[in-house]
């Protein structure tokens, strides 16, 4: 596959997150997508009330604002979207697809906003300008044809609630379950493993926590990239003192220093914020093993406490083991201090189930087993423990570097755990914040976007709607591809994404998807989903989020909800990029009266006044929805309820669950050692989110002009001959049946743990098999795959 790179150039990164990079890094996309001032004027009004949400990250959107509400990333999204650049028919007039499918990713979406809706002609191989009441009518028309479970209808992470919606609704009234979505690929372990601990599918944090706490235990998200404006307050918890003790595969700059933009005393001066107070680096798929070593750290402090005699001064009696000695040194001053616990037994008693057994295994995993899976020394997970001991109120927060195993659910499990020991759930300051990745990926999910059909109100939907909802268990993401591949399904409507790019196992799907009868795509910009595709295929053009959407009844706003559980409106501020292009709901209420005819849902009435898409979402979904039309509004927008914020535990027991993992590593089955054998992770770089690139220039790793790297560790490099920009073929270690295989990425040396590597998502995506998902949760392990890297092998003790 084709990625049009520039030649690569490599250098070290010596700056903090955040400063002159990133002014400078956001001046220049405005100017490149033609919108200097047009874009300076937008970005004043991003996540401000009134205004409208950032289309990039799902981070919290406060009541009080700063003065400018964005990240650099952030800015990249809003300058993307209101970009002069047009993609019109006279360029696919002048370009088939067959052409465009050698672009790269970035390429393609440069080219800009799609302005009118169109259909392939399989005897030109172009996309050509089609009306909407043809494109409806036949789209329609072959839904009909098929049966509803050979049907998939995906959602990206973009749309709003009202959006989706329509579209979980339009599917189940069409006959479908099969509603497979963005959050399958990154937090569909928290989906199900947060539940299964706490009775609640979502974090439990809000934002004032940042101001509660006392502690932060920060773990495998790279807030830098992933949402800079979190920054703002690790940086206030910072400067107040709060320790924040981060685990994480790579070193990464937002995770290490940041200089805030918004302050100009310190931009003009050598003023930088610490963010982490201490650094663990763990290995790819080490985090049970590093949380259960700060777990047993902390149980075996209390069973020494327990052994002391009643207040010893902390060094009268010591063992003899020094590790030890500290630990009881540590125990007897929380002692002295009157913390006689260093667990918090009442919490575990009247608020727990499972604690016996998650302590004794964790009392029964020796020191060595965790240091050697963790990548850890034991002193680094005694010193975080020790803190977390010492801390009134821990907010613990974690990303998909922990969600994207094959472990993805332990993973959650453990961090339940890890905040169950001290009862940092369900109090100010305490809590769990699981940081979302795309604007609304969340949301969908509230408003009805899934397979599972016991996660759905089927039976209130029958009663609003009059119609027998299907009762089946449909398709998450990697089931729909599976599905493609093996003929079950014969269409595919995308609402939204990229869908394509972001699966596993790319040439396989790409060769699956030409097979299909029907792909459907409603999109603001060209992407490769778009230029590979079935047999019939439609590409719908929609508003964006920043575009004035003027229904009959006047503008109309929409909304969505963040990674803490707050819903916000959000409306557009500028004209739309064409005159041809629908709303999101107003193309899925086409859709859907072409396919379904006649229903009990009057859609041209939604789409004329969205407040009464809301109203219908109040009446489905009453105790989350009370009174939205009147909330939505608010500054800060308003609270989803969740019971465990309350410590009210929606489980079978009633109670929070500790849950054990049954081992520390998956077993996959390749003998050890293997001289060319890493685990690879893939991660983003700081001028992309998610399958959209906006350049190549990853200015924290040092990386300009190139995606098509590797990233390893020094003595790794020198241990395979391999020197800094040396070409590299990588090649997957499992499912070797089906060679897959990435030639001639170029290393980079990186800190990084021993063992591990990391390159570019989704460039190397190909790389993982399709197979190769968390079994409960089905999402993809992108941050854990065995590759074999080529290269001269020399012993490590010569290198």
């Amino acid at each position: 596959m084709k990625q049009n790179d520039k030649g690569g150039r490599f250098h070290r990164y010596d700056g903090p997150a955040g400063g002159w990079g990133s002014a400078k890094s956001v001046t220049e996309i405005l100017a490149r997508e033609h919108i200097p001032l047009r874009g300076s004027r937008q970005l004043v009004r991003q996540n401000k009330p009134g205004g409208y949400m950032c289309v990039s990250c799902a981070w919290a959107k406060p009541a009080k604002t700063h003065p400018l509400e964005f990240c650099e990333n952030g800015a990249k999204a809003t300058a993307w979207e209101i970009t002069e650049r047009r993609t019109t028919p006279d360029f696919f007039a002048a370009h088939p697809l067959s052409v465009l499918e050698a672009w790269g990713d970035h390429e393609l979406e440069e080219r800009g906003r799609l302005t009118h809706p169109l259909r392939w002609n399989a005897q030109k191989d172009r996309y050509e300008q089609v009306s909407w009441m043809s494109a409806f009518d036949e789209i329609g028309r072959e839904l009909r044809l098929l049966d509803a479970k050979q049907v998939d209808f995906y959602t990206s992470g973009r749309a709003s609630l009202e959006a989706a919606y329509m579209y979980q609704l339009f599917a189940r009234m069409y006959g479908s379950n099969n509603l497979p979505d963005s959050s399958n690929m990154c937090h569909e372990s928290t989906s199900v493993g947060l539940p299964e601990s706490i009775g609640a599918s979502v974090g439990t944090a809000v934002l004032s926590d940042f101001q509660n706490t006392d502690c932060i235990f920060y773990i495998a998200q790279n807030v830098g990239t992933s949402s800079p404006r979190m920054l703002h307050d690790l940086q206030d918890a910072a400067e107040r003192g709060v320790p924040i003790v981060t685990f994480n595969l790579l070193r990464e700059r937002g995770l290490e220093r940041f200089k805030n933009p918004q302050r100009p005393g310190e931009m003009l001066s050598n003023k930088e914020t610490r963010i982490s107070t201490q650094y663990c680096q763990v290995r790819s798929g080490g985090d049970i093993a590093a949380l259960f070593g700060v777990s047993k750290a902390l149980i075996e402090m209390e069973d020494r406490l327990k052994s002391l005699p009643d207040r010893i001064p902390p060094g009268d009696k010591m063992p003899d083991h020094p590790s030890e000695a500290g630990e009881t040194a540590f125990a007897a001053s929380m002692a002295a201090a009157d913390k006689m616990n260093i667990l918090d037994h009442d919490f575990i008693r009247q608020h727990t189930t499972g604690f016996e057994a998650f302590a004794e295994a964790a009392r029964r995993y020796s020191w060595e087993e965790l240091e050697r899976v963790s990548g850890l020394m034991r002193a680094d997970m005694i010193q975080a423990a020790e803190t977390y001991a010492s801390a009134r109120a821990v907010l613990i927060i974690y990303g998909m570097g922990v969600t994207q195993h094959l472990m993805g659910v332990e993973n959650v499990h453990m961090i339940a755990n890890l905040a169950l020991l001290r009862g940092n759930i369900g109090k100010p300051g305490a809590n769990i914040c699981s940081v979302r990745g795309h604007s609304n990926v969340q949301g969908q999910r509230t408003v009805g976007i899934t397979e599972k059909p016991g996660l759905a109100p089927l039976e209130k939907l029958a009663e609003l709607y009059r119609f027998e909802p299907p009762r089946w268990t449909g398709r998450s993401t990697v089931e729909t591809c599976d599905a493609v591949r093996t003929g079950q399904s014969r269409a595919l409507v995308c609402l939204g994404g990229n869908l394509l790019r972001a699966v596993p196992d790319t040439v396989a799907m790409e060769e699956a998807w030409r097979k299909l009868r029907l792909t459907v795509q409603v999109a603001t910009k060209l992407n490769r989903s778009h230029v590979i595709h079935g047999e019939i295929a439609f590409l719908l053009p929609c508003l964006g989020r920043l575009e004035v959407d003027q229904q009959r009844t006047g503008q109309q706003s929409v909304s969505i909800e963040s990674s803490v559980a707050q819903f916000h409106a959000s409306k557009g501020t500028v004209p739309p990029a064409s005159k041809h292009l629908l709303s999101e709901p107003a193309i899925i209420a086409g859709l859907a009266q072409a396919t379904l005819g006649q229903t009990a849902v009057d859609w041209d009435e939604w789409v004329a006044d969205y407040s009464k898409i809301r109203s219908a979402i109040e009446l489905t979904y009453p105790e989350t929805f009370k009174d939205f039309n009147k909330r939505i509004h608010h500054p800060g927008g308003f609270s989803r309820p969740l019971p465990a914020r309350e410590r009210k535990w929606v489980t079978p027991s009633g109670k929070a669950n500790f849950i054990t993992p049954q081992r520390l590593f998956p077993d996959f089955g390749i003998a050890a050692g293997e001289q060319t054998l890493l685990h690879l992770s893939t991660l983003r770089s700081n001028d992309q989110f998610n399958t959209t690139v906006y350049g190549y220039s990853d200015r924290f790793r040092g990386v300009e002009g190139t995606r098509r790297v590797l990233f390893m560790n020094p003595l790794d490099m020198a241990r395979l001959g391999l020197s800094n920009g040396d070409p590299v073929d990588v090649t997957t270690a499992i499912d070797v049946a089906t060679k897959r295989a990435i030639e001639g990425l170029s290393v980079v040396p990186y800190e990084i743990p021993q063992g591990c590597c990391a390159a570019y998502y989704p460039e190397c995506n190909p790389l993982f098999p399709l197979s190769h998902f968390a079994p409960k949760s089905k999402t993809p392990s992108y941050k854990l795959l065995p590759v074999h890297v080529s290269g001269s092998v020399i012993p490590l003790e010569q290198a």
